[in-house]
């Protein structure tokens, strides 16, 4: 249930508890289900609306306090701090879940304060009815990184003000699987110069530099059986909003298709081709397929 993992953006990957349910068209090839129903003898029965979700071992919610422990040796190593990711199998603002485990999980990251804790969600909206009013991820809890999932536009206008709303020290989007194209200046506020008089996007190249409100994109496509092909239009648009304002981009990977035209990275030979946005993809496979965009490996995480 956690461990050191090979997540390009964590180190190390904790859940509290395992189940969930599907919310959207991200979740429509889900691992986690997968995985629980293997597990389980080939139903998932922590998944679904009223599947009971399984709380962890008291060893597994131990471990955090041992990587807290090894805090100053870490940052000595890689002159940084060690990111948790929570939770991978899971939602920590699912609303199937008893209230007492969550206050026992803030209550663990309030007793790890040399972690940051990436919590990423699908139910951001979810958040300020799970919380005591008045409540402040930046004053109580200044190690917690908010993050959601987009997949689309429409999770984008429809999550991100939610997101912005919450109080916290760092606040993410992963956009994984993506599955279309997204502005994210349509969600975000725009961004007023007054030597122009006018408002621009908070993501456009005008407002380079210019708070946005979020502190860091994920972007990736989808692998695993059933993967959907994600143009590299869509990548390259969400990378260039990023870099134009100042934001940190990571790609994380693109999953099991990527272009066939002089953007394989060495991979010339797929078994299956398929049209995406204008562009062939080929199937190639996780690892053959890599996280390089244009020639580049986008690795940026915030300060």
């Amino acid at each position: 249930m956690s461990e050191n993992t090979k997540i390009e953006w964590a180190d190390h990957t904790f859940n509290p508890w395992e189940g969930c349910q599907k919310v959207g068209p991200g979740c429509d090839h889900c691992y986690a289900e997968t995985r629980n129903a293997r597990f389980a003898g080939g139903t998932a029965l922590n998944w679904g609306p009223g599947a009971p979700r399984r709380r962890t071992s008291a060893a597994n919610w131990n471990k955090p306090l041992a990587w807290n422990a090894a805090a100053t040796e870490f940052q000595v190593s890689h002159g940084r701090r060690q990111r948790v990711f929570c939770a991978s199998l899971a939602d920590v603002f699912d609303n199937q879940v008893d209230q007492q485990w969550r206050d026992d999980l803030f209550s663990l990251i309030e007793a790890t304060p040399h972690l940051d804790w990436l919590l990423l969600t699908k139910r951001i909206g979810n958040v300020g009815n799970m919380l005591p009013v008045p409540f402040s991820f930046a004053t109580l809890y200044p190690n917690v990184w908010i993050g959601i999932t987009v997949v689309n536009q429409a999770e984008a206008d429809r999550d991100i003000p939610k997101l912005l709303k919450v109080d916290a020290a760092k606040r993410f989007l992963s956009m994984e699987p993506l599955l279309g194209p997204v502005d994210l200046n349509q969600a975000l506020p725009p961004v007023h110069c007054e030597t122009c008089n006018a408002d621009y996007g908070a993501l456009s190249a005008h407002g380079a530099g210019k708070p946005t409100g979020l502190d860091w994109v994920i972007v990736g496509g989808e692998s695993g059986p059933g993967a959907r092909p994600m143009s590299p239009e869509w990548a390259r648009e969400l990378r260039d909003q990023c870099t134009g304002a100042g934001v940190p981009f990571l790609f994380k990977q693109w999953g099991e298709w990527l272009p066939m035209l002089g953007q394989a990275d060495g991979v010339t030979v797929a078994e299956t081709l398929t049209m995406q946005d204008g562009w062939v993809m080929g199937r190639a496979g996780k690892k053959a397929a890599g996280r390089r965009l244009d020639g580049h490996t986008w690795d940026e995480v915030p300060a």
